[in-house]
């Protein structure tokens, strides 16, 4: 079916070349009257007086850059565009992005695709808008270059670190409800009191003493000292004076790094001499953020590979070889030449999914080449390694190893051990050894540091090896399932007042301890205590999920919500509809197995419980609310 043009179709936001118009975009966070998910919504039209080229025009050149989209077949060019939109909607970082729809109305198509950040979608529907076009026209696209500024975008969203997108995702498998909590900056997993909430791998049932703990590593290194782990020899010192007289106490090589700091930055590992102490002292200075006292450790630098251990839960689930950035050579490129061919590797994207960063260029890097007696104009032989730094630092272009099936039962203990002495959801372990399948007993083992916040990508996207997938595991620590992140939900599509305070009571009368949230048009209520009403209506839902307290919702969403706001959560134990419109029917859509749903149509009711379907009508004076207050204990 090819869309037909409406011939009193007014152009909206079309330039004067365009052959297609696209315009009233909505945003929804949760299912809305389109999809069962979150969704930018948008309306999408042929422009009259301008010819399309064919479908298969556009389907020839999009199969170029996709060539899976080229081998399929779209009813109208609303489809195809819908489609396209979905697919650059992952932004070649394999964002779960997969659902779409299209509904035909007499002079447009409404276009729904899966959404989690509203910026970026609303960016991703305007590049495939222009694509298009410049297919229509002939005309030069610069894909690849815009698609970088998409993913950027992405980035600098509240979705788009790595860590915090591979939980999303991670979620979404396994049915568990999220939403990002703007005014603290947290991401929530879970609803009411089922709920965490959390930054990256820092959750709210972590203690913040410890992880506060974590980030003063010359205490944390005297703790694990106590505790007996090995750790290197080593002080704080205030005054490069203080480092060059405990680096000759101690013997090099030594290590400098800053006392707090994150991502090895200021870290130099390996130094030999004075004057190589004196530049590192400086890069560790540099490194210290401004709030904080000059404190720099200088500690004995132990020979061997880096390796992160990481633990969940107290609990050892990978490890990780980390090497520092190296270039091949070739003999005829300089090393300068040789890094930025190797930055353009697919595999150093750059993106939140990317295996490796790209290589950075710094003094760090310059003077680690010269301590070779090599520069960045200088020429290697072919097939000769030469590594670009000291540090095996992942953010600056070092390669990660999956190490997780060689670590020796000794060393899983260690790092066990080592996890139960703090309350956190997750710790990486930060160490130097020969290899992790010898014991730390027996060999050159060494403890650098442990971070309460540690990263996850190099464990589930390595450069090298297989994938270890953190995400469920950390999930796992709060929810075995989908279900055991949610508390019941009751969703109507019209109560009063008066009868949510008498659904609040009849709950109550049964569960006289439980805190039920409850929201209508009307007012807000815990328990029996009337709350503060926002015009926001979602944002009324929201405060009341994320309540740790909270053992029930119910929750009103009528037409207007609905189509307005979207509806905040997704599915619900218990609906009741009283003579619902169309729109006000899909709180029946997403249901879960089990629940009940009550449909009122004048004085005919419907009732379908775990399967089951029974009809009757009213009696004379009999009210709705008797029918589904007998209900509500099948769901409790």
């Amino acid at each position: 079916m090819v869309q037909e043009k409406s011939t009193s179709f007014t152009r909206i936001n079309a330039r004067k070349t365009d052959v297609f118009d696209i315009f009233n975009l909505k945003h929804y966070v949760g299912p809305n009257p389109y999809l069962n998910r979150g969704a930018l919504v948008f309306d999408f039209a042929l422009v009259e007086n301008r010819e399309p080229l064919s479908i298969e025009d556009y389907i020839s050149q999009i199969g170029d850059r996709y060539p899976h989209l080229g081998d399929q077949t779209y009813e109208s060019y609303a489809h195809l565009f819908a489609k396209v939109v979905s697919e650059v909607g992952k932004l070649d970082m394999g964002l779960h992005i997969n659902h779409w729809s299209v509904k035909l109305y007499p002079k447009f198509v409404r276009i729904s695709v899966q959404s989690l950040h509203e910026r970026t979608s609303r960016e991703v529907v305007y590049f495939v808008w222009d694509w298009f076009e410049a297919i229509t026209q002939d005309e030069r696209f610069l894909f690849d270059e815009r698609l970088v500024k998409l993913q950027k975008r992405f980035r600098q969203s509240a979705y788009g670190g790595p860590t915090v997108y591979t939980l999303l995702r991670t979620a979404s498998e396994k049915g568990i409800p999220t939403f990002y909590l703007w005014e603290e900056g947290l991401m929530q997993y879970g609803l009411g009191r089922k709920h965490v909430r959390g930054v990256a791998t820092t959750f709210d049932c972590d203690s913040h003493i410890d992880s506060d703990f974590t980030t003063r590593k010359d205490d944390c290194k005297a703790f694990l000292q106590t505790l007996g782990f090995p750790v290197p020899g080593g002080d704080i010192v205030l005054f490069e004076k203080e480092a060059l007289a405990l680096a000759r106490e101690i013997g090099y090589p030594v290590a400098v790094k800053p006392v707090v700091g994150h991502k090895g930055i200021g870290v130099t590992a390996g130094v030999q001499d004075a004057k190589e102490l004196e530049s590192a002292y400086s890069r560790a200075l540099a490194a210290i953020p401004e709030d904080q006292p000059t404190r720099i450790i200088v500690e004995k630098s132990i020979s061997g590979t880096d390796f992160r251990l990481l633990c969940v839960n107290g609990k050892f689930v990978a490890a990780t070889e980390r090497r520092p950035a190296s270039v091949v050579g070739d003999g005829y490129l300089t090393i300068a030449e040789l890094i930025r061919q190797e930055n353009r590797k697919p595999e150093r994207l750059d993106s939140p999914t990317s295996p490796m960063s790209k290589i950075q260029v710094d003094e760090a890097m310059e003077l680690c080449l010269e301590e070779q007696g090599l520069s960045l104009d200088s020429v290697i032989k072919k097939d000769h390694t030469v590594f670009l730094r000291k540090v095996a630092n992942l953010s600056a272009g070092g390669i990660s190893i999956d190490a997780t099936s060689t670590v020796h039962d000794d060393n899983i203990i260690l790092a066990q051990d080592i996890a139960q002495h703090f309350r956190l959801t997750c710790l990486g372990i930060d160490v130097i050894a020969k290899n992790l399948s010898e014991s730390w007993k027996s060999n050159n083992f060494a403890i650098i540091e442990i971070n309460a916040a540690p990263g996850i990508l190099m464990h589930l996207n390595p450069a090298v090896g297989e994938s270890v997938d953190v995400p469920s595991h950390i999930l796992e620590t709060f929810f075995e399932s989908g279900i055991d992140a949610r508390i019941p939900i009751i969703t109507f599509n019209k109560i009063s007042v008066e009868e949510l305070q008498e659904t609040i009571d009849h709950i109550l009368l049964q569960h006289p301890n439980w805190i039920v949230g409850a929201v209508c048009h009307d007012a807000v209520f815990v328990n029996r205590s009337k709350k503060v009403l926002r015009t926001d209506y979602n944002s009324n839902v929201q405060s009341l999920l994320r309540n740790p307290k909270l053992d029930l919702l119910i929750a009103e969403y009528p037409e207007d919500v609905i189509e307005e706001e979207g509806i905040l959560y997704p599915g619900s134990n218990m609906v009741v509809l009283n003579n619902p419109t169309e729109i006000e029917m899909i709180l029946v859509r997403d249901v879960f197995d089990g629940s009940t749903v009550v449909i009122k149509k004048e004085k005919d009711i419907s009732i379908r419980r775990k399967g089951l379907i029974e009809d009757y009508t009213l009696g004379e004076d009999e009210p709705f609310t008797r029918v589904y207050l007998k209900e509500i204990g099948t769901v409790l």
